[in-house]
């Protein structure tokens, strides 16, 4: 696990953003990867958007509009490795309709009245946030995912900013940005075709090669939507006759549902094995393996085997 006074580097995954948001006491929200804001209707209510895109040393920023800004909560980024848990965080604590627990909620009242540079470091103090954050350290010494800011010039950075809806204007909020960018008057129904708008806009700043893009939406909980609706579903059922055509409907609904809400707790499961895996150190058995066919001397003929079959194959793709 990374040091307490440092930030881990994490993957961009949504099981790895949903457990994370749970780790930090919210309830009843979940992060799903999008591959189009087309589907974003299957997905509603979308709380916000999540967009992941290299950063380059220089690219101009966007200014903050002159309208006060004081009913956003908005931190400068003041953390390396953190930008991630922070785009999560712009959200979470933009939103009057989830439900942040009482670590999160009491950390919103604290830093309430504080600026954009305080909040901040408020967020680099909190030992929650940074604890949860750094509960997905990759125990893997040999591979990570992302760079460190502060790595060479030459190697790739990636950054990790907020779209979302606040009392009707789409803001786009980048922790590296002055404050929050004003992107136009919206409301729920029409704001994530304006953030596809500033999202194509950005990524056609880039060559036509640059593929290293990524979006998600923070979302309500599936897995409730579609419990409560087989509620809603069983509820009608009750009241029909037994030989109602509508029952037929109504069943043929409620098992498509069924399907769904089994889909759905078959990925978190999913998730949460990837996420135990993440957090597993495998590098001891590997050593200790690795010793223990040595010892028997049968490593090298391993090796060996192992480095004929990489020849035979370069072999055929030569034919």
């Amino acid at each position: 696990m990374a040091d307490a006074g440092n930030w881990c580097l994490i993957e961009s995954d949504p099981g790895v953003f949903t457990e994370l948001i749970s780790g930090m006491g919210v309830s009843g929200v979940q992060v799903d990867e999008i591959w189009s804001l087309d589907d974003v209707a299957e997905l509603k209510p979308v709380y916000g958007l999540i967009f992941l895109f290299k950063w380059q040393n220089g690219q101009p920023q966007p200014t903050n509009d002159t309208e006060p800004t004081d009913h956003i909560f908005f931190a400068n980024q003041v953390i390396n490795n953190a930008c991630a848990t922070q785009a999560i965080l712009s959200i979470l604590l933009n939103r009057d309709d989830i439900d942040l627990g009482e670590e999160l909620t009491n950390f919103k009242e604290f830093t309430a009245d504080f600026g954009p540079d305080m909040k901040g470091l408020a967020i680099s103090n909190s030992d929650l946030i940074r604890s949860v954050h750094n509960s997905f350290a990759r125990s893997d010494p040999f591979v990570n995912e992302m760079q460190d800011p502060n790595a060479g010039k030459d190697e790739d950075v990636y950054h990790f900013i907020a779209y979302m809806p606040i009392h009707g204007a789409l803001y786009e909020l980048d922790g590296l940005s002055q404050g929050p960018v004003n992107l136009g008057a919206c409301d729920e129904e029409n704001w994530t075709s304006k953030a596809n708008e500033a999202i194509q806009d950005r990524m056609a700043r880039y060559s036509a090669a640059e593929l290293h893009f990524s979006l998600m939406a923070l979302t309500r909980d599936r897995i409730e939507i579609y419990e409560e609706q087989i509620e809603e579903v069983d509820g009608l059922l009750l009241s029909l006759p037994e030989d109602a055509t509508e029952r037929t409907r109504l069943n043929g609904e409620r098992n498509v549902l069924e399907h769904k809400l089994h889909m759905e707790r078959e990925k978190r499961t999913r998730w949460h094995r990837e996420n135990t895996l993440r957090k597993h150190n495998f590098i001891p058995m590997v050593y200790n393996l690795l010793r223990i066919l040595a010892e028997r001397k049968e490593l090298d003929p391993l090796v060996a085997s192992a480095k004929q079959k990489a020849i035979n194959r370069a072999n055929d793709k030569k034919k």
